[in-house]
């Protein structure tokens, strides 16, 4: 019996290795369904309703254009800002013992802990004209509060620790022998960083990157304080929905959460594409 189905093309199935698969995964579609894709449809499918017209000139609005300008241009520089010094911290707490580095680590945390609100109160205080570093930097006439600027210190504020947390769990897998080995046959430590460190961690740097520009193109709490909220000046998207939202204009607010969401995945679908092609180029996190 057995021979003649073989003879068939029939296989015994194999048990899988994970018991309960098929449970598992239909809980994980059911569930990622429930949260985050039926959310985001009903945006689609709200926008959609408002027809073409209507979409393009809330789309092409002078303020709405500059809103998103000022909320991803802000992260974008956040994140590369974040990238660079989240590197250089991830390294030091990794490579390095000294006394105090476990505070210093705890510390990295905070952002993840403290109220966002919170946060915006904390730098609008410092930063503010009046404050301690504001009022040091206004007589040299440089505005930090209720600008652009202020924006963009809020988002590298919270965005830290998502490259920090990111970039350290590689870093200790790079053995430090492999420095040694490539300063033994003679490379210099600038050739060191950009041929073996920064190859190894591209990956890791990357994904910080995304998360970090995600965080700051959604971030209202702790920007809304420093910014000012200026029209067409330090206004961000997320809190021109919230005023669309007062005015009772819901075809506006959801047009303007839809241009962001096509947005904030056209960059991220850029960034998993870059990601995938460092990992096939240079041979980790495969």
């Amino acid at each position: 019996m057995t021979a003649t189905l073989a003879a068939a093309g029939w296989r015994p199935r194999k048990p899988s290795v994970i018991p309960g698969f098929g449970l598992t995964l239909g809980f994980t579609l059911a569930y990622l369904s429930l949260i985050v894709l039926i959310p985001l449809a009903g945006i689609v499918w709200r926008s959609a309703a408002l027809g073409w017209p209507r979409f393009w000139a809330i789309a092409t609005d002078e303020r709405t254009l500059q809103a998103l300008k000022v909320s991803f241009g802000t992260a974008l520089v956040a994140a590369l800002v974040n990238v660079f010094f989240g590197t250089i911290v991830a390294w030091v707490l990794v490579r390095y013992r000294f006394p105090g580095r476990r505070i210093i680590d705890a510390m990295v945390d905070l952002p993840f802990a403290l109220p966002t609100a919170v946060a915006g109160i904390a730098l609008t205080a410092i930063y503010a004209p009046n404050g301690w570093i504001g009022s040091l930097l206004t007589p040299l006439g440089v505005k930090i509060a209720f600008t652009p600027v202020g924006i963009v210190i809020a988002l590298i504020f919270i965005g830290l620790p998502f490259v920090v947390r990111t970039v350290e769990p590689l870093i200790e897998e790079i053995d430090a022998e492999v420095e040694e080995a490539a300063a033994t046959l003679g490379a210099k430590r600038l050739q060191t960083i950009s041929r073996v460190l920064l190859p190894a961690l591209a990956p890791a740097i990357l994904t910080g990157f995304a998360l970090a520009f995600a965080r700051g193109v959604g971030e209202y709490g702790s920007v809304i304080f420093i910014a000012g909220n200026i029209p067409y000046v330090s206004e961000i998207a997320p809190l021109l929905i919230v005023i669309r939202l007062e005015e009772f204009d819901y075809a506006a607010a959801t047009a303007i959460a839809a241009i962001m969401l096509a947005l904030s995945f056209a960059m991220l679908l850029v960034i998993n594409l870059i990601q995938a092609w460092s990992r096939r180029r240079f041979g980790h996190g495969a």
